[in-house]
C-alpha cells in the first residue's frame, strides 16, 4: 500500500541524502501513516482509516461523519 493519507492526501516527498563526502543518493520522505479503526454512527459499523498524524487530529477536530464525508468527495472508497 502507497504512503498516503486518505483524508490530507499527503505522499512521500523527494529529496537527496548528502554523505559527509557531500555525494548525493536519492532518498524519500514518507508521511507518518497510522491505520486507525474509527466508529461511523451514521452507518452502524466500523472504518479503518490510513491517515496521518495531521489527519487524526484533523478528525479529532471536525468528527469521524465530516472526515469520512471528506474522503469520499476525494474519489476514495471507504
Amino acid at each position: 500500500m502507497s504512503a498516503h493519507c486518505m483524508l490530507t492526501g499527503a505522499r512521500p516527498g523527494f529529496g537527496n541524502s548528502i554523505s559527509h563526502s557531500h555525494r548525493r543518493t536519492s532518498r524519500r520522505f514518507d508521511p507518518n501513516i497510522q491505520s486507525k479503526r474509527y466508529w461511523l454512527p451514521g452507518e452502524s459499523r466500523y472504518v479503518r482509516l490510513r491517515l496521518s498524524t495531521k489527519g487524526i487530529k484533523t478528525v479529532d477536530v471536525i468528527g469521524v461523519e465530516a472526515a469520512v464525508a471528506r474522503i469520499r468527495a476525494r474519489g476514495v472508497r471507504v
